[in-house]
């Protein structure tokens, strides 16, 4: 059995379908056992009506075994649905952003971040045990990295096999990895990155955009430092389908196969050379 089938029975719930069950009392006893008063990292987790997604991450973040003193806060993107009332159930301290966007939200985690480093944790997305010590380890053993990045797989249903799957991510990370040599940012994603917290708020998190706050995040820490990829079973996150969209998985990975060509230039183009070519271009 795989880690996070346990947290499943919960997924895709709604708070009226699991508000008597025991889970909720477990989650809100082991949130708070975590919480420290001067914690090095702050986990926030970013929600916008995700109250059948909420409390499976809630839950699977509960029972992380971590060696760092650590705060858990949760940000409620004005959700129309329950959302905020998960929060409240499980006893997690939560800000409200009333301007909706991941960035908004994720900005609004980074300001409220009491902790030395700052993890962005998506609320329809299952984390592993030993998630925040393996992301955290890095930079507290390398002053010189400001983010860790890590990679994400998704939970096999009856639309989508495990063997399509796997080769699925097969694909997407064996891009995400060349393309990390020359364009690092652009293989970041918000929901598996980590950073230190002074570095990232000097930076800023853009939010007029829909999509790209992490990657102009990651690529604004590069001024500061390097960014660090990690790929294992450590630090690999489960979460549902909205990346993949509802067809069929051959069809997500053909519409990226093209997107990727039209973007090939970035896995020998470097972010120095990109902005000049485009500086250029403006010019002519």
């Amino acid at each position: 059995m795989s880690w996070y089938s346990r947290y499943l029975q919960v997924y895709e719930k709604s708070f009226d379908e699991v508000a008597f069950a025991g889970i909720i009392s477990e989650v809100r006893s082991n949130l708070k056992q975590l919480q420290s008063a001067t914690p090095l990292v702050t986990v926030s987790i970013i929600a916008y009506n995700e109250e059948k997604h909420l409390l499976a991450c809630l839950w699977a973040l509960s029972e992380m075994k971590t060696r760092y003193p650590i705060e858990i806060i949760g940000v409620n993107n004005d959700s129309q649905d329950r959302t905020a009332d998960i929060y409240s159930a499980v006893g997690l301290p939560f800000y409200t952003e009333l301007q909706h966007s991941c960035g908004h939200a994720r900005l609004c985690g980074l300001m409220n971040a009491r902790g030395k480093y700052h993890i962005n944790i998506d609320a329809d997305t299952l984390y592993p045990p030993t998630y925040v010590d393996a992301m955290i380890e890095v930079m507290e053993k390398n002053p010189d990295v400001m983010g860790v990045s890590a990679t994400w797989g998704y939970y096999p249903d009856k639309q989508h096999s495990r063997i399509g799957l796997h080769l699925y991510t097969l694909s997407r990370d064996c891009y995400l990895w060349l393309q990390s040599f020359k364009r690092p940012e652009l293989s970041v994603r918000g929901l598996v990155f980590a950073y230190r917290t002074e570095e990232a708020r000097k930076v800023g998190i853009r939010t007029h955009i829909i999509r790209g706050e992490d990657g102009a995040l990651a690529f604004g820490l590069r001024e500061y430092g390097r960014l660090v990829f990690l790929r294992n079973s450590k630090v690999r996150a489960i979460t549902g389908y909205g990346t993949v969209g509802g067809g069929s998985l051959s069809g997500s990975f053909w519409k990226r196969v093209l997107q990727a060509f039209t973007k090939i230039k970035h896995v020998f183009t470097s972010a120095k050379e990109y902005k000049d070519e485009e500086s250029n271009l403006i010019k002519k």
